[in-house]
């Protein structure tokens, strides 16, 4: 009997605390009205349905686009979607922004994430969030296009 690595074992319960809680709670707050720096929407064309598929992520918005962690890398959903279609949409704030994604592998993740907290204060709990969610992290740069 083949085991799983640790992991995949952990991408497998991270996915499950995502689609059934942490995604619908994001969810749940946007419709409310209510934006966090932490949790944004992304929207990539889903590469099965050919219809949008929501996700929340963090992002860092810059003027010319946002970095984004797929903390699964490419084996998560949405990432999927993105190696199968590249054009994505990203909320900002209230305004969704038209864009380009793409995976950058030799970016380091670790350091990246670091730049996602809004204090220096911040950044401690940021990165240990990210790092208690990761399996095997990616970088992926989001250009806009609009």
């Amino acid at each position: 009997m083949v085991t799983a690595s640790p992991a995949l074992r952990k991408f497998r319960r991270e996915r499950i605390v995502g689609r059934y809680i942490a995604n619908p709670l994001v969810a749940l707050l946007g419709r409310l009205g209510l934006r966090t720096t932490f949790a944004t929407e992304l929207q990539t064309m889903g590469r099965k349905s050919g219809r949008w598929r929501a996700v929340p992520v963090s992002a860092r918005f810059d003027a010319t686009g946002a970095w984004v962690i797929s903390q699964h890398g490419r084996r998560s959903g949405w990432a999927l979607n993105v190696a199968d279609d590249p054009s994505v949409r990203i909320r900002q704030g209230q305004r969704w922004r038209s864009g380009t994604a793409r995976f950058v592998p030799d970016d380091d993740p670790a350091e990246r994430v670091r730049t996602f907290a809004t204090s220096p204060w911040l950044s401690p709990l940021v990165t240990a969030t990210f790092k208690a969610l990761q399996s095997d992290p990616i970088s992926v740069r989001i250009d806009f296009v609009d």
